[in-house]
């Protein structure tokens, strides 16, 4: 089970009261921000009573299951029924407050069920957009206040869209006002989360001319970021050698010559600079050198550099006679730059040319402790992945071949990864462009398009094929990776 787990619920049709315009983006655009931090999600648009006291229950689970950090967003109406507030479903009768009392996800029961069992510790985060106009106002006696006040737990922050009385604005764009003050500020690496929703206050505040403010509740104890950059998650190196493109280098060292070589992107300058490069000469550098170094070989050989290349593979004996910890530096640099940038953030697409030949060094105990290195650099982004590189897990692949061979579906654990750039209509009669590779070709593809080495990739057919057979694969047609 997932160590981050969160539920997000975005109502906006509403069979009684009014409907709103933003919620449903609200909720599709905080779950794919916290999809993209390493959060499991369940997203639930337009739900029923019914269904939101499921969702709540399964979360609740989930939650006792390992779980770490437990997150709750909320985005549609809320409303405020004596001094308990509730979370207005798709179809809440509005005839009076009772219907509410027994219709409605209350704010109490949330929290009731995110609190850990048996003495446990756990950060919770409830997160409201919600308390946009009473939508039941002319129906019930008195005037609406806005939720109210509640007690946060320990452990526990609830943010609210305004403050106590006041209510939230739809927006007039593509998200709720307080959505999209949220979504400015949450992906901002390295910043706590108390101060993450002092910058959504301000920002609120600003663009409502201080008529919508924020609040929160918190009983935090613990420290909370929703991102955390790989220049403050990796210790073993500098932030300058983390994201390279700031690392000063020195004309005077002989290992930054080399790397400046490497960046020139021309063969004929990066060829004799690496030629030449020996363990002898590398166990004089120091570890972020040697790290740098090794990003600028990755990078070179993905530029199909020669010397880089041979580099890579023949990394295990042209690095023979150096100590662990230099060795170790290394091969970090070269497995860093394959899935960060120089900025020191995740590539969205990895640079993938030497991938198979670098990852066959995993079966080596010598090089355990660099693969525990990107398995933990890359641990917070697990959901982008079949199977977090480095960690040695199997995948298997479930191919499914149609007439003539041609490869209609690629699954794994039931679902269908195999996508096209344009999904042919039912009614396109001309027949699907395609290209015939052999069944070893197209494994090699799947293994970089999925970030699985092929040692650790079991392909299974629907048929009997065999390495040298050609399958029929779809010219637009790619594996793409979880998101």
């Amino acid at each position: 089970m997932s160590r981050l787990n969160a539920l997000v619920i975005g109502n906006a049709k509403y069979d009684h009261g009014k409907s709103l315009k933003n919620p449903i983006n609200d909720a599709h655009d905080i779950a794919e921000v916290l999809k993209d931090g390493g959060f499991a999600v369940s997203t639930l648009t337009d739900a029923t009573f019914k269904q939101m006291k499921q969702a709540i229950k399964a979360f609740e689970i989930a939650a006792d299951n390992a779980g770490t950090i437990s997150l709750f967003f909320f985005a549609g109406h809320g409303v405020e029924v004596d001094g308990v507030n509730y979370l207005i479903a798709k179809d809440t009768e509005e005839s009076d407050k009772t219907d509410v009392e027994t219709g409605a996800l209350s704010l109490d029961e949330v929290i009731r069920r995110m609190e850990p069992k048996g003495g446990a510790i756990r950060t919770n985060i409830i997160i409201l957009d919600a308390c946009r106009d009473n939508p039941f106002d002319r129906k019930w006696r008195g005037k609406s206040h806005g939720l109210a006040p509640v007690y946060a737990p320990r452990g526990t922050l609830i943010a609210f869209a305004t403050s106590p009385g006041q209510f939230a604005g739809d927006g007039d764009g593509r998200n709720g006002l307080y959505t999209e003050a949220l979504l400015k500020h949450i992906s901002e690496p390295d910043l706590p989360i108390e101060a993450m929703f002092k910058r959504v206050r301000n920002s609120l505040g600003a663009k409502t001319k201080q008529k919508q403010i924020s609040w929160e509740h918190t009983s935090l104890a613990g420290e909370f970021y929703f991102h955390i950059s790989a220049a403050a998650s990796v210790k073993s190196y500098s932030p300058a050698a983390i994201k390279d493109k700031i690392f000063a280098l020195d004309s005077t060292k002989r290992s930054h010559r080399v790397i400046t070589a490497l960046k020139s992107y021309n063969w004929y300058t990066q060829n004799p600079a690496l030629e030449g490069v020996t363990a002898a000469q590398l166990e004089a550098v120091s570890l972020d050198s040697l790290f740098v170094l090794g990003r600028n070989i990755l990078q070179a050989a993905s530029g199909s550099a020669k010397a880089a290349t041979d580099w890579i593979t023949r990394f295990r004996g042209r690095t023979q006679g150096m100590s662990e910890a230099k060795r170790k530096a290394l091969l970090d640099g070269i497995l860093f730059e394959i899935f960060f940038d120089s900025d020191g953030g995740v590539r969205k697409e990895p640079k993938v040319n030497c991938f198979e030949e670098v990852f066959d060094l995993a079966q080596y105990p010598e090089f355990d402790a660099s693969f525990e290195f990107i398995a933990s650099a890359l641990a917070s982004k697990a959901s982008q992945f079949f199977a977090i590189p480095g960690k040695g897990h199997k995948v298997t692949v479930d191919v499914q071949l149609g007439d003539d061979n041609v490869i209609e579906k690629v699954f794994v654990a039931g679902t269908d990864y195999l996508k096209r750039a344009e999904e042919a209509s039912d009614e396109e009669a001309d027949p699907v462009p395609t290209r015939r590779v052999t069944v070893a070709t197209f494994e090699g593809e799947l293994c970089q398009q999925m970030l699985v080495p092929s040692r650790l990739l079991k392909v299974v057919y629907n048929k009997d094929v065999s390495n040298t057979d050609r399958l029929r694969l779809p010219y637009d047609a790619e594996v793409i990776r979880p998101n």
